[in-house]
């Protein structure tokens, strides 16, 4: 690892800066700011609205760049004001470290080692979650959002929740968030893996002080609660926009003779499996439970001992441009069914006339895609057999 003066000279080489929020840390502010000081030249402490002593303990530093406001904002507020000023000032990557004194500054260079090779990456420092004093609530909050963030991006981590970050500032940029508070720091990794930006961990320490010595502004229910409000409204638009999109971009001729070959023409398994892997992943593609029909799909799939693969590609029916097909043909299977055909105009719409409507749909979606099921399943066996495709 290098030495504190190395990771100084590169470190600002690479334009960096070190971002210090904090909210009422006067008992371990001036020792953070003092072991960061060793590591960066260029440091920003963002004054959170604190109440306590820690605008008078800041004055005693000249040499670094202090935001403050009157009222408490919440954490992501403090950090996207920090991270906005950053970029503008010209600095290309910022490291957040909290202002509790559970983080060491040592481990700066670990960040600046690792950003060398993997430039414009998005690094998130890898607590050890079996660490003594670790709070059993942080280690059950972190494995939660693992999982989610791993639903949401289809890509794994092991810590997602420490504050302890490189942020790449360019890549970044243009970036429209929605929070404010401590579910910020699950939204821009988020928003950065959607990107395409690199996110990845690096092991850093920990200190986690006695229960009676411990400073923590994290309310459990409130913020918990905010958390999984964010995770529903992530998993949402990724089911709608970005694994579609995601898979758009994978539609290259190339790769579709790919994936014909691998998993169709030399997969193991039958005909009669393969046909009926696409006829459900195409059903659980049209059926109205919107944002949650690719993980239906797989789920159901590994019950019923399908092909997952070919059910989640199946089940990507449900893309942008195909989504006013299915709801037309929705509505008109409905329709049909129902004996009338409902047409809703705001100049006469009536809460009749919308479950009318809406009823027409549920039950119109639902027939729709077990007809379309059939037919694909029905279709795929047969080009599988006239085409003398063996298992």
């Amino acid at each position: 690892m290098m030495l504190a003066e190395d990771c100084k000279a590169v470190f600002r080489e690479l334009g960096g800066i070190v971002i210090i929020p904090t909210y009422n840390n006067s008992g371990t502010i001036c020792d953070v700011i003092r072991s960061v000081l060793e590591y960066s030249y260029d440091v920003m402490v963002v004054n959170d609205g604190c109440t306590d002593h820690t605008s008078e303990l800041l004055t005693q530093f000249d040499n670094m760049k202090i935001l403050s406001y009157d009222k408490n904002r919440g954490k992501g507020y403090a950090l996207r004001l920090a991270l906005n000023y950053a970029r503008k000032e010209g600095y290309r990557y910022a490291i957040t470290i909290d202002a509790d004194g559970q983080h060491y500054a040592d481990d700066i260079p670990v960040f600046v080692e690792r950003i060398q090779q993997v430039p414009d990456s998005l690094l998130i420092g890898a607590r050890n979650l079996r660490a003594d004093n670790m709070p059993s609530k942080n280690t059950f909050a972190n494995k939660f959002s693992n999982f989610w963030y791993r639903v949401e991006t289809l890509h794994v981590l092991q810590d997602t929740q420490s504050g302890y970050r490189l942020y790449p500032l360019r890549k970044l940029d243009n970036i429209f968030f929605v929070t404010r508070r401590y579910e910020f720091e699950v939204e821009i990794i988020v928003r950065a893996a959607w990107r395409g930006v690199n996110v990845e961990n690096i092991p850093v320490k920990v200190y986690y002080p006695p229960v009676e010595e411990r400073v923590s502004h994290f309310r459990p229910l409130r913020d918990f609660t905010r958390i999984s409000i964010l995770n529903t409204f992530l998993v949402i638009i990724a089911l709608l926009y970005y694994y579609p999109k995601k898979f758009l971009g994978l539609l290259s001729k190339e790769n579709v003779i790919k994936f014909i070959d691998t998993q169709i023409i030399h997969s193991k398994e039958s005909n009669l499996s393969l046909s009926l892997a696409m006829g459900w992943g195409v059903f659980c593609g049209i059926i109205p439970i919107w944002g949650y029909q690719m993980i239906f799909a797989a789920v159901m799939a590994h019950f019923m001992k399908l092909n997952k693969v070919i059910t989640l590609v199946f089940s990507n029916i449900s893309i942008p441009p195909l989504i006013p097909f299915i709801i037309y043909f929705s509505l008109k299977t409905g329709a049909f069914v129902m004996g009338s055909d409902i047409n809703i105009s705001l100049s006469d719409l009536t809460i009749e006339k919308a479950l009318l409507s809406f009823y027409q749909y549920i039950l119109g979606s639902i027939l729709f895609a077990f007809i379309m099921g059939i037919f694909v399943s029905i279709s795929g066996y047969t080009l599988m057999v006239l085409f003398k495709r063996n298992s």
